[in-house]
């Protein structure tokens, strides 16, 4: 029975767990998308929000906590400048998990962990503008048959 025991221990003893949190939290700062097991993706979301919402408050006290969960000082000073600047404004939810299939070997579940805020494809707000401003709203199918038959009449006009 697994009475209360809310840790993932990934089949590994104690140092070696931590050890791995901490070389993927190290890896997800540094390259803000990384493709692991989808058992390990959710452990590390555990791990790393925390931390993150932490950097928001850039004091000496916050940076050596930080620094004692990644021992990485480069990763830290990242962590710090780049990506609390960038989450500034959300209250959590700073990781993205998406399944990705089965890994060939073993069948193992795989997963993309990344930064939310990091993703340019759906954080495009420029292209999801665009996109809106340059169709007109019309109501059900209406509007497109409008369009053509506009567009029909122009040609016959230019002949």
């Amino acid at each position: 029975m697994r009475h209360g025991d809310k840790i993932n221990n990934l089949g590994r003893k104690t140092a070696h767990r931590h050890a791995l949190m901490m070389n993927m939290a190290i890896a997800l700062i540094e390259n803000k998308r990384i493709f692991t097991t989808l058992a390990k993706a959710k452990a590390l979301r555990t791990y790393i929000e925390p931390l993150i919402t932490k950097s928001k408050s850039d004091t000496t006290h916050s940076r050596r906590i930080a620094f004692s969960y990644l021992k990485n000082k480069e990763a830290v000073s990242t962590l710090f400048k780049d990506v609390a600047v960038k989450v500034a404004e959300r209250n959590g939810g700073y990781t993205r998990i998406i399944k990705t299939g089965n890994r060939q070997g073993d069948a193992a579940e795989m997963a993309m962990i990344e930064l939310v805020d990091f993703n340019e494809i759906y954080n495009s707000k420029g292209a999801s503008t665009s996109a809106s401003a340059a169709k007109p709203k019309t109501r059900r199918s209406r509007g497109a048959k409008k369009t053509t038959a506009k567009k029909s009449d122009d040609a016959a006009q230019g002949e």
